[in-house]
């Protein structure tokens, strides 16, 4: 017997009309339901992100900055301009060019940074000098570092410009004795947000995933939750609380992620699933894109593909969650470089722009610009004729991955100030 073609309900039908009604309302409820979720999920997100893009928008064209006008930022460069033009910059050093958030990490032992901070300070929106460490004393906890703490140089900072300051807290305490005994966990916290009031700070921000990673916790479900609830909490906490000097600003929490090791999530990886999870607590991820080499696998710093592939993961939808929040995010760069060696042993390590400076004068190598890892690269031979690898830092490199960070709307955060040369700045 063939099928019927016609599949409509005749007029005359009640019983088909009834029907129709009821798929009708079936189906309205189902558009309501589809307009609000889209609404939910992609439209409220969206115009928070363009809203935030609109109030971070550029108003002026990077290009225009100091080094550009004078023909500075480019692959071909020689050691002589470098050693030449590398202190001298703008005279206007409160202009921004990159116009979203911006976080600079100070280190006690280099104390550049300090007066880059001070000569450079409206290049900052967030200042966090590396401070800190919370750490298990017997079964109880302390918080170290208020020894390095410099009030006269803060005072100064606010004097001049209006970055907030957010020493950096290093969670060093045991993971079981913080994570798993509420009132360890409690005292963690109030150490942070007392030491935030004390002093007058806007904020901390806290590292921890990476320790907690070495502890080996994150692969335990019960324990990876521990941490989350762990951060959200400390969030809140400082949420509740203004800043001394704005008291319409809560104080803020910006919690230092790594990038995941492979293109396939690890069970220790910060992954999309906890941005999502701790957006509301967290008012920025400083994001460690850098230490992509090593002694033992020498090569580029932070190749701009792996950059742009880890913003890919990190940032993934997930579920029925829109992209993650790309604004919360402080895209890693460095401003340190490495010097490897590659015969004789492996070996080298980190180098600062001073030491850099002093390689060009002594050893005058040729540069070379690497088009895949978007990097500068020389070689040379040391006093005992083996060769190294030096990868540093350069205007173009800089400039390349500030214009990644703001292709996705992001902040950047920079290790370390003290550690760069001074044109470096022009471009921020």
């Amino acid at each position: 017997m063939g099928k019927k073609r016609d599949r409509r309900v005749t007029p005359s039908s009640s019983e088909g009309g009834e029907q129709r009604v009821e798929l009708a309302d079936s189906a309205s409820s189902n558009r309501r339901l589809a307009i609000i979720s889209v609404l939910f999920f992609v439209v409220a997100p969206a115009i928070s992100v363009l809203v935030y893009r609109i109030k971070y928008a550029t108003t002026t064209n990077p290009t225009d900055s100091y080094v550009f006008q004078r023909g500075l930022v480019k692959a071909i460069v020689d050691f002589q301009e470098i050693l030449a033009e590398n202190s001298k910059v703008s005279e206007n050093t409160s202009h921004r060019h990159y116009t979203y958030p911006v976080l600079a990490y100070i280190t006690p032992w280099n104390s550049k940074g300090y007066e880059i901070a001070k000569r450079f300070n409206s290049k900052f929106t967030h200042l966090s000098p590396v401070w800190y460490d919370l750490k298990s004393q017997g079964t109880s906890l302390i918080l170290e570092g208020r020894h390095n703490a410099d009030v006269g140089w803060i005072s100064e900072l606010r004097r001049s410009g209006d970055a907030w300051v957010l020493p950096r807290v290093v969670l060093e305490a045991f993971p079981a004795e913080v994570l798993t005994r509420k009132k360890q966990r409690d005292k963690a916290i109030k150490l942070i947000v007392t030491e935030c009031k004390d002093m007058g700070y806007d904020g901390i921000v806290l590292e921890a995933w990476s320790r907690w990673a070495a502890y080996g916790i994150l692969h335990d479900p019960e324990m990876r939750n521990s941490a989350l609830q762990f951060i959200k909490q400390l969030g809140h906490a400082l949420h509740s609380l203004s800043s001394a000097r704005n008291d319409k600003q809560q104080l803020q929490l910006v919690f230092v992620i790594g990038p995941p090791h492979s293109d396939k999530l690890q069970k220790h990886d910060f992954g999309p699933e906890d941005l999502q999870s701790l957006s509301n607590a967290v008012d920025g991820f400083s994001l460690m894109t850098y230490d992509f080499s090593s002694p033992q696998n020498p090569g580029p710093n932070a190749p701009l593909k792996w950059i742009h592939s880890t913003l890919q993961l990190i940032l993934r939808p997930t579920g029925n969650s829109a992209q993650g929040p790309a604004h919360k995010i402080f895209l890693g760069i460095n401003f340190y470089g490495n010097d490897f060696v590659l015969a004789g042993g492996l070996g080298g390590g980190a180098i600062t722009g001073r030491d850099y400076l002093s390689l060009l004068e002594k050893h005058r190598p040729l540069l070379q610009w690497e088009k895949n890892s978007g990097e500068h690269l020389f070689f040379y031979l040391n006093d005992d004729n083996i060769k190294h690898a030096v990868f540093y830092p350069s205007l173009l490199s800089i400039s390349m991955r500030l214009e990644e960070a703001r292709s996705w709307g992001c902040g950047i955060s920079i290790w370390e100030i003290g550690q760069g040369l001074d044109y470096f700045f022009d471009l921020l």
